[in-house]
Formats: structure tokens, C-alpha cells, sequence
């Protein structure tokens, strides 16, 4: 999907819905190194006062930014992108995993620019704070 190329202030991109589970953690912590064991241990994660293994915070943050990417067609054109972690993604050990849900809206135009909003959700619960990217429109 590419973006439209009439973007309004208020356009809103296509919600996206990814489910991560605890084999996709697996994967990521191979790529990325971080072998933090709150990661795959629930014993360690409630030893800190967690609730469970909770998913890699930069994980997180880049399967949101996919609503964004997927939107664009080309994550090259990100220009610039931030969030806060309000909140842990935690991930059982099921099949199921958790379900994150992301939604974005345009809420800056500027010399061919965009400024997009995120919300990321887990469980109900919001995951990311401050969630935002600034994206190179092409025009």
C-alpha cells in the first residue's frame, strides 16, 4: 500500500494488527543480542515485579512503526521517529501471544512532510507513548 497522494491533516492510516508470541520473541532476540532473560523467563520477569515475559521494547516499537511503513510503501521515506514505553507488551506462553493493535493519524503538513501520530495498544492496555513519525510524503 502506498500513501494517498492527497494526505490531509486527520488522514488515518489502516489499523494494523500483529500478534507476537512468545516464538517471535525467540527470533528477535537473536537478531538483536538481547538475551535479557524478562524476555523468556516468566520466573525473572515477576522476579523484577513483571507479570510475565514481556516483549523487547525496540521490538515494540518497530512492529509499530509498520502501520506507518506499510501505509508509505517505502520505509526509506521515514524521516524521523520517537515513542515513550508506557507499557510492557506482555506475551503468554500460549499459542495465542498477545494481539497489538496500532492506529495512526496525520496531524502535521509541512513542505511535502508529514507528522503522524501513533497509539499502540496491548490487551487494551496503551503500550507507547508520544508515538510519532515524521515521513517524507515524495511530493
Amino acid at each position: 500500500m502506498t500513501a494517498p497522494s492527497s494526505v490531509e491533516v486527520g488522514t488515518e492510516l489502516p489499523t494494523l494488527t500483529v500478534r507476537l508470541t512468545r516464538a517471535d520473541l525467540v527470533r528477535y532476540a537473536g537478531a538483536a543480542q538481547d538475551f535479557n532473560p524478562i524476555h523468556f523467563s516468566d520466573r525473572a520477569a515477576r522476579a523484577i515485579g513483571l507479570p510475565g515475559v514481556v516483549a523487547h521494547g525496540m521490538l515494540t516499537m518497530g512492529v509499530a512503526l509498520r502501520a506507518v511503513t506499510d501505509w508509505l510503501g517505502d520505509p526509506a521515506r521515514v524521516v524521523s521517529y520517537g515513542v515513550r514505553f508506557t507499557s510492557p507488551v506482555v506475551v503468554p506462553d500460549d499459542d495465542a501471544g498477545a494481539t497489538l493493535i496500532v492506529s495512526g493519524r496525520v496531524t502535521a503538513l509541512a513542505e511535502g512532510r508529514a507528522t503522524i501520530q501513533l497509539e499502540a495498544t496491548c490487551e487494551g492496555v496503551k503500550v507507547l507513548g508520544g508515538a510519532k513519525a515524521e515521513v517524507d510524503l515524495g511530493n
